[in-house]
Protein backbone atom coordinates (compact mmCIF):
# COMPACT_ATOMS: atom_id res chain seq x y z
CA UNK A 1 0.00 0.00 0.00
CA UNK A 2 2.76 2.42 0.94
CA UNK A 3 5.49 3.44 -1.47
CA UNK A 4 9.02 4.59 -0.78
CA UNK A 5 8.08 8.07 -1.97
CA UNK A 6 4.72 8.32 -0.16
CA UNK A 7 6.04 11.22 1.93
CA UNK A 8 8.57 12.61 -0.54
CA UNK A 9 9.26 16.33 0.07
CA UNK A 10 7.21 16.26 3.30
CA UNK A 11 8.49 17.37 6.70
CA UNK A 12 7.08 15.57 9.75
CA UNK A 13 7.37 16.23 13.47
CA UNK A 14 6.98 13.30 15.87
CA UNK A 15 6.78 14.18 19.55
CA UNK A 16 8.06 11.53 21.91
CA UNK A 17 10.00 10.19 18.96
CA UNK A 18 12.99 8.76 20.79
CA UNK A 19 11.49 5.40 21.76
CA UNK A 20 8.59 2.99 21.45
CA UNK A 21 5.70 3.94 19.20
CA UNK A 22 7.13 7.36 18.36
CA UNK A 23 10.45 5.90 17.28
CA UNK A 24 8.73 3.41 14.96
CA UNK A 25 6.57 6.16 13.43
CA UNK A 26 9.65 8.29 12.78
CA UNK A 27 11.45 5.32 11.24
CA UNK A 28 8.56 4.46 8.92
CA UNK A 29 8.07 8.07 7.81
CA UNK A 30 11.77 8.30 7.00
CA UNK A 31 11.69 5.08 5.01
CA UNK A 32 8.84 6.50 2.95
CA UNK A 33 10.72 9.65 2.04
CA UNK A 34 9.86 12.19 4.73
CA UNK A 35 12.27 14.47 6.50
CA UNK A 36 11.56 13.94 10.19
CA UNK A 37 12.04 16.01 13.34
CA UNK A 38 11.84 14.11 16.62
CA UNK A 39 11.53 15.72 20.02
CA UNK A 40 11.33 14.63 23.65
CA UNK A 41 12.33 16.06 26.99
CA UNK A 42 15.63 14.24 27.59
CA UNK A 43 18.33 15.38 25.20
CA UNK A 44 20.86 12.56 25.58
CA UNK A 45 18.56 9.62 24.62
CA UNK A 46 16.95 11.87 21.99
CA UNK A 47 20.27 12.41 20.25
CA UNK A 48 21.03 8.69 20.45
CA UNK A 49 17.72 7.99 18.70
CA UNK A 50 18.51 10.62 16.08
CA UNK A 51 21.82 8.92 15.32
CA UNK A 52 20.11 5.53 14.91
CA UNK A 53 17.29 6.91 12.77
CA UNK A 54 19.69 8.74 10.47
CA UNK A 55 20.32 5.37 8.80
CA UNK A 56 16.83 5.62 7.29
CA UNK A 57 16.78 9.23 6.06
CA UNK A 58 17.17 12.88 7.00
CA UNK A 59 16.30 13.33 10.66
CA UNK A 60 16.70 16.26 13.04
CA UNK A 61 16.15 16.41 16.79
CA UNK A 62 15.34 19.11 19.32
CA UNK A 63 14.74 18.69 23.04
CA UNK A 64 11.26 19.92 23.94
CA UNK A 65 8.92 19.70 26.90
CA UNK A 66 5.47 20.00 25.31
CA UNK A 67 4.14 21.55 28.52
CA UNK A 68 6.43 24.57 28.17
CA UNK A 69 5.57 27.35 25.74
CA UNK A 70 9.18 28.51 25.51
CA UNK A 71 10.30 25.02 24.45
CA UNK A 72 7.63 24.84 21.75
CA UNK A 73 8.58 28.30 20.49
CA UNK A 74 12.20 27.19 20.25
CA UNK A 75 11.09 24.06 18.38
CA UNK A 76 9.09 26.16 15.90
CA UNK A 77 12.14 28.33 15.28
CA UNK A 78 14.31 25.24 14.84
CA UNK A 79 11.97 23.75 12.22
CA UNK A 80 11.68 27.06 10.38
CA UNK A 81 15.45 27.42 10.20
CA UNK A 82 16.08 23.78 9.27
CA UNK A 83 13.24 23.01 6.84
CA UNK A 84 11.20 26.23 6.36
CA UNK A 85 7.95 24.24 6.56
CA UNK A 86 6.06 21.48 8.35
CA UNK A 87 3.53 19.13 6.74
CA UNK A 88 2.77 16.46 9.33
CA UNK A 89 2.48 16.57 13.12
CA UNK A 90 2.24 13.37 15.15
CA UNK A 91 1.35 14.12 18.77
CA UNK A 92 2.73 11.01 20.43
CA UNK A 93 4.35 12.43 23.59
CA UNK A 94 2.55 11.73 26.84
CA UNK A 95 2.71 9.89 30.10
CA UNK A 96 0.61 8.45 32.90
CA UNK A 97 0.72 6.08 35.85
CA UNK A 98 -1.73 3.53 37.29
CA UNK A 99 -3.89 4.92 40.08
CA UNK A 100 -7.31 4.61 41.66
CA UNK A 101 -9.33 7.81 41.47
CA UNK A 102 -9.68 8.20 45.24
CA UNK A 103 -5.89 8.10 45.64
CA UNK A 104 -5.14 10.56 42.83
CA UNK A 105 -3.89 13.79 44.35
CA UNK A 106 -3.97 17.18 42.68
CA UNK A 107 -0.30 17.06 41.73
CA UNK A 108 -0.65 13.72 39.91
CA UNK A 109 -3.89 14.74 38.21
CA UNK A 110 -2.50 18.07 37.02
CA UNK A 111 0.76 16.50 35.82
CA UNK A 112 -1.04 14.08 33.49
CA UNK A 113 -3.67 16.57 32.30
CA UNK A 114 -0.96 19.15 31.65
CA UNK A 115 1.13 16.70 29.67
CA UNK A 116 -1.44 14.68 27.73
CA UNK A 117 -4.12 17.31 27.13
CA UNK A 118 -2.58 20.75 27.52
CA UNK A 119 0.74 19.82 25.90
CA UNK A 120 -1.03 18.22 22.94
CA UNK A 121 -3.13 21.36 22.45
CA UNK A 122 -0.15 23.71 22.79
CA UNK A 123 1.80 21.75 20.20
CA UNK A 124 -1.17 21.49 17.83
CA UNK A 125 -2.06 25.18 18.08
CA UNK A 126 1.47 26.46 17.65
CA UNK A 127 2.31 24.22 14.69
CA UNK A 128 -0.97 25.19 13.03
CA UNK A 129 -0.45 28.93 13.58
CA UNK A 130 3.16 28.87 12.39
CA UNK A 131 2.90 26.34 9.54
CA UNK A 132 -0.38 24.68 8.63
CA UNK A 133 -2.72 27.68 8.58
CA UNK A 134 -0.38 29.93 6.56
CA UNK A 135 0.38 27.05 4.17
CA UNK A 136 -3.31 26.10 3.96
CA UNK A 137 -2.31 22.46 4.32
CA UNK A 138 -1.30 20.08 7.05
CA UNK A 139 -2.01 16.72 8.63
CA UNK A 140 -2.18 16.01 12.36
CA UNK A 141 -2.41 12.60 14.03
CA UNK A 142 -3.01 12.43 17.78
CA UNK A 143 -2.11 9.27 19.70
CA UNK A 144 -4.66 8.79 22.46
CA UNK A 145 -5.70 5.52 24.19
CA UNK A 146 -8.40 2.86 24.25
CA UNK A 147 -10.97 4.99 26.08
CA UNK A 148 -14.14 3.72 24.38
CA UNK A 149 -15.71 2.56 27.67
CA UNK A 150 -13.73 4.62 30.15
CA UNK A 151 -10.25 3.96 31.53
CA UNK A 152 -10.53 2.49 35.05
CA UNK A 153 -7.23 2.62 36.88
CA UNK A 154 -6.09 5.66 34.94
CA UNK A 155 -8.79 8.29 35.41
CA UNK A 156 -6.37 11.14 34.70
CA UNK A 157 -5.21 9.96 31.29
CA UNK A 158 -8.71 8.78 30.36
CA UNK A 159 -9.99 12.31 30.91
CA UNK A 160 -7.04 13.85 29.08
CA UNK A 161 -7.29 11.55 26.07
CA UNK A 162 -11.05 12.10 25.84
CA UNK A 163 -10.30 15.82 25.77
CA UNK A 164 -7.86 15.33 22.91
CA UNK A 165 -10.43 13.27 21.01
CA UNK A 166 -13.02 16.03 21.32
CA UNK A 167 -10.42 18.66 20.41
CA UNK A 168 -9.68 16.61 17.30
CA UNK A 169 -13.31 16.68 16.20
CA UNK A 170 -13.53 20.41 16.86
CA UNK A 171 -10.39 21.30 14.93
CA UNK A 172 -11.33 19.01 12.05
CA UNK A 173 -14.21 21.42 11.52
CA UNK A 174 -12.58 24.72 12.49
CA UNK A 175 -9.52 24.19 10.31
CA UNK A 176 -11.13 22.40 7.37
CA UNK A 177 -11.14 25.69 5.43
CA UNK A 178 -7.33 25.54 5.43
CA UNK A 179 -7.16 21.94 4.19
CA UNK A 180 -5.93 20.72 7.57
CA UNK A 181 -6.88 17.15 8.47
CA UNK A 182 -6.71 15.91 12.04
CA UNK A 183 -7.43 12.41 13.36
CA UNK A 184 -6.76 10.19 16.37
CA UNK A 185 -5.23 6.74 16.74
CA UNK A 186 -6.27 4.86 19.88
CA UNK A 187 -3.90 1.99 20.65
CA UNK A 188 -4.91 -0.84 22.92
CA UNK A 189 -2.23 -2.70 24.86
CA UNK A 190 0.95 -2.50 22.79
CA UNK A 191 3.79 -4.94 23.30
CA UNK A 192 6.63 -2.48 23.71
CA UNK A 193 9.25 -1.53 26.27
CA UNK A 194 6.64 0.40 28.25
CA UNK A 195 5.05 -2.79 29.57
CA UNK A 196 8.26 -3.66 31.41
CA UNK A 197 7.88 -0.66 33.69
CA UNK A 198 4.86 -2.10 35.51
CA UNK A 199 5.11 -4.32 38.64
CA UNK A 200 4.65 -8.09 38.33
CA UNK A 201 0.98 -8.23 39.42
CA UNK A 202 0.14 -5.76 36.66
CA UNK A 203 2.17 -7.76 34.15
CA UNK A 204 0.29 -10.91 35.22
CA UNK A 205 -2.95 -9.01 34.58
CA UNK A 206 -1.66 -8.18 31.10
CA UNK A 207 -1.33 -11.91 30.36
CA UNK A 208 -5.00 -12.43 31.20
CA UNK A 209 -5.86 -9.38 29.12
CA UNK A 210 -4.06 -10.88 26.13
CA UNK A 211 -6.16 -14.05 26.33
CA UNK A 212 -9.35 -11.96 26.44
CA UNK A 213 -8.43 -9.82 23.43
CA UNK A 214 -10.50 -10.99 20.41
CA UNK A 215 -7.42 -11.22 18.17
CA UNK A 216 -5.59 -13.13 20.93
CA UNK A 217 -2.51 -10.92 20.97
CA UNK A 218 -1.28 -7.49 21.93
CA UNK A 219 -0.51 -4.91 19.30
CA UNK A 220 2.95 -4.02 18.05
CA UNK A 221 4.53 -0.63 17.50
CA UNK A 222 4.37 -1.46 13.79
CA UNK A 223 0.58 -1.90 14.02
CA UNK A 224 0.22 1.60 15.44
CA UNK A 225 2.74 3.16 13.07
CA UNK A 226 1.03 1.67 10.01
CA UNK A 227 -2.23 3.31 11.08
CA UNK A 228 -0.57 6.66 11.77
CA UNK A 229 1.16 6.61 8.39
CA UNK A 230 -2.14 5.84 6.68
CA UNK A 231 -3.85 8.81 8.35
CA UNK A 232 -0.88 11.06 7.61
CA UNK A 233 -0.76 10.06 3.94
CA UNK A 234 -2.74 11.03 0.82
CA UNK A 235 -4.40 7.60 1.07
CA UNK A 236 -6.71 9.11 3.71
CA UNK A 237 -7.20 12.50 2.04
CA UNK A 238 -10.98 12.49 2.66
CA UNK A 239 -10.77 11.41 6.32
CA UNK A 240 -10.79 13.93 9.16
CA UNK A 241 -12.13 14.08 12.70
CA UNK A 242 -12.18 10.33 13.38
CA UNK A 243 -10.59 7.92 15.86
CA UNK A 244 -9.18 4.61 14.64
CA UNK A 245 -8.85 1.94 17.32
CA UNK A 246 -5.76 -0.27 16.99
CA UNK A 247 -6.63 -2.75 19.71
CA UNK A 248 -7.57 -6.12 18.24
CA UNK A 249 -11.27 -5.29 18.81
CA UNK A 250 -10.76 -5.13 22.59
CA UNK A 251 -12.77 -1.90 22.86
CA UNK A 252 -15.82 -4.02 22.06
CA UNK A 253 -15.50 -6.69 24.72
CA UNK A 254 -12.68 -6.31 27.25
CA UNK A 255 -13.51 -6.19 30.98
CA UNK A 256 -11.71 -2.99 31.90
CA UNK A 257 -11.68 -3.63 35.65
CA UNK A 258 -8.52 -5.75 35.58
CA UNK A 259 -6.15 -2.88 36.36
CA UNK A 260 -8.18 -1.29 39.18
CA UNK A 261 -8.69 -4.72 40.75
CA UNK A 262 -4.92 -5.25 40.77
CA UNK A 263 -4.41 -1.79 42.25
CA UNK A 264 -6.94 -2.52 45.00
CA UNK A 265 -4.94 -5.64 45.93
CA UNK A 266 -2.00 -3.36 46.82
CA UNK A 267 -4.09 -1.32 49.25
Amino acid sequence: MFKENTFQDKVALVTGGRSGIGYQIAKDLLQMGAKVVICSRKEEPLMKAKQELSAFGEVAAQACDIRKEEDITALVDFIKEKFQRLDILVNNAGGQFPTLAEYTNNKGWNAVINNNLNGTFYMTRDMAVNFFLPQKSGTIVNIIAQIHRGFPGMVHTGAARAGVENMTKTLALEWSHANIRINCVAPGTIDSSGLDTYPKPVQDMFEELKKATPLQRFGTVEDVSNTVCFLASPLSSYISGITLYVDGASHLNIDKMGLPNVLKSFM
